[in-house]
Order: structure tokens, then sequence, then C-alpha cells
């Protein structure tokens, strides 16, 4: 039996013509977790997070929130708030009055809805700038108040369209501690839009990755990085190369290869293969090593065009163990793993 807060897609299908966008996916977010649909440009997680808002129309499936089917309802019907990408702000009213809106609209009293907009605002930290209109703004300080906002009307779930997209690198991390900050406060669930992989990992309960419409793997982030479960996920969280050995390919994280002599022979319980060093990139406390195999020129590790049988790989060694006995480019190296580290992919 759901929770009363768990939210569950059932066969969620969305087409806009003759393409499908979502393609009749099953996901459960119980109540008071941080998910995160991730994924590349196109794979379906915006427009399953705007058929959780009731902003698009499944063509198939339903959405139910707590066992309440809510698949017709309008946004505001639903106990859904959405923060969207652009903040949308209104640019003629105050702090105050742009968190108190959607009160405003159902009629609330006007002492009443600007209690609770104060409330949330010292929830952000933005009680001091309540007088201020947007254009005063910083773009993080812009993203609190558009938070608050969603926060208005007490929803049960809240749903983050690529919130941090817009910021800098130093305030995208400084605000993915707030984002966690917020979610412990507030003890609701997040659905949370992403292509950051670190984004991701960094604040999710449930990761779910997400291909061509489809959840290619669902877990939390410690599962789906130690052992993703397909080749997509290996090669788009990163961190992992895909090897294909005579029982079928796997997947190897980048900083469990050991690099050796050309010439050593695995020892039991190791695979390895002789390969070429591409490149070098110093990253400071560590080292990656670029690999290609004998007789293959470089290859880009990430380049769908390539055929990824031909193979392009990168160990990660400490700074330390690289510059003990560093290597360079051309150089043949023996590339070998321990097989508990290799995770075999289905296809």
């Amino acid at each position: 039996m759901a929770d009363r807060t768990d939210l569950v897609l059932s066969a969620l299908t969305k087409r806009f013509g003759d393409a499908v966008a979502v393609a009749g996916i099953d996901l459960t977010v119980q109540g008071g977790q941080y998910c995160c649909l991730l994924g590349p440009s196109g794979c379906g997680k915006t427009s399953t997070l705007r058929m959780i808002a009731g902003h698009e129309v499944p063509t198939s499936g339903t959405v139910a929130l707590g066992g309440r089917d809510i698949t017709s309802l309008s946004p505001a019907e639903r106990g859904t708030a959405m923060m969207f990408q652009s903040y949308a702000l209104f640019p003629h009213l105050s702090v105050l009055d742009n968190v108190a809106f959607s009160a405003r609209m159902k009629g609330q009293g006007r002492p009443e809805r600007e209690a609770r907009a104060r409330e949330l605002l010292k929830l952000v930290h933005m009680e001091a700038l309540e007088a201020r209109l947007p254009a005063a703004l910083s773009g993080g300080q812009q993203q609190r108040v558009a938070l608050a906002r969603a926060l208005m009307m007490r929803p049960q779930v809240l749903l983050l369209d690529e919130p941090l997209s817009a910021l800098d690198p130093f305030l995208r991390i400084k605000m993915r501690a707030e984002l966690k900050r917020w979610h412990r406060e507030l003890g609701m669930s997040f659905i949370h839009v992403t292509h950051s992989q670190e984004e991701a990992m960094a604040l999710a309960d449930l990761v779910v990755v997400m291909n061509h419409g489809r959840i290619e793997q669902a877990g939390s982030a410690r599962e789906v990085f130690e052992r993703p479960r397909t080749e997509f996920v290996a090669r788009f969280i990163g961190a992992h190369n895909v090897i294909a050995t005579p029982a079928g390919k796997v997947a190897v994280r980048s900083d469990r290869l050991v690099l050796a002599a050309p010439d050593a022979v695995a020892t039991p319980g190791q695979g390895g293969l002789t390969v070429t060093v591409s490149a070098i990139e110093y990253q400071g406390s560590q080292v990656q090593v670029h690999l290609v195999p004998e007789g293959v020129h470089d290859v880009a590790v990430d380049d769908p065009d390539d055929n990824p049988d031909r193979g392009a790989w990168i160990a990660v060694l400490p700074d330390g163990e690289f510059h003990a006995r560093p290597l360079q480019p051309g150089q043949r190296v023996g590339m070998r793993w321990p097989e508990a580290e290799a995770h075999a992919l289905s296809a």
C-alpha cells in the first residue's frame, strides 16, 4: 500500500506526434526522498517532470500521489509545486509579494499570507531583502525567492527543473548544500531534473538514469555508481571503462585499473590487455592516463561515433604513484584489473 506521500508513475507515456518522449515508465518515489532524474538532453526527464506537475498531459499511464490519482488534475490541485529553471519571478512585484502571490490568488488574507511568506523567506535566508524587486537580486538570490514561492502552498512534492544550471560553478556547489539543507528541514519529496552526474550523485537518495524515454537504472547514488547495469549507464555516469571480454562487456572503474609493464602476465583473478598511452592529464591530486589498444589511433572516450569495441579507456592514478613511475604518450603498458572489479553489463 502506498504511503500517503509516495509518488507513483505507472506505464507513463508521452508522445509528440510520432516521437516518443517518455516510453511507458514505472517509478515509485517514496515520501521524503530526494530523487534526481538524470540523463542527456532529449532523454525524457523534463517531459516526465512536466507530466508530474500537470503541465503536460500524458498520452497514457497514470500519476498518483499518496494513493490518489492526480493524472487529470490541474497543477494547483495536485499537491505538487514546480520551481522553474528560469525562476519566472514577476519583475514588478517585491520579493515578499512574489512569494505570497499564489496565496493572494487563492483569496488568503494579507496578514496570513505575508506571515507565511516571511517564514519561508527566513528559511531561504532572504528575509532582509523582502522589499527588493527581482532586478536588484543576484541569480542565487532569485533562485531562493523562486524556491520560497514554490513552497508557499505547502506542497507534498517539490519539482525542480534544472535548478542550478544558470549558476556559476562556485555558486552551484554552494546551492547544492542549500538544497540538501532545505530537503532535510522540509521533509518533503524533491524531484530534481539534471544532466549533471556530479549534481545527482551529491544530492539524490534515488538516482533515475533515463535514455530515449526509458529508465535505464534506478537506485541509490552509490549503487548506480558502483554497479552500473548497462553500457549506457556506465558511460554516462562516467569514471568507468567499458571493456569487451570473451564473456561480454564489463564496466571497470577508472581508479581500479592497474598499469604495469606491457609484458606483465595477468595473475589469477585479474584481467588484462596491452595498450598504448594516448594522453596524460594532470589534475592535481590525481592524473588521468588515456589509453587505446595497440595499433589504434587516439579514440575519444565519450565520442558516440566511435565503435566502443575498439576501446578508449582512462586510468586514474594518484599523483604520487604516477610521478614515481611517469608515463609518456606513445608508451606501451599493460592494463590490468581485478576480476572482482569487473561488473557485467546487460545489452
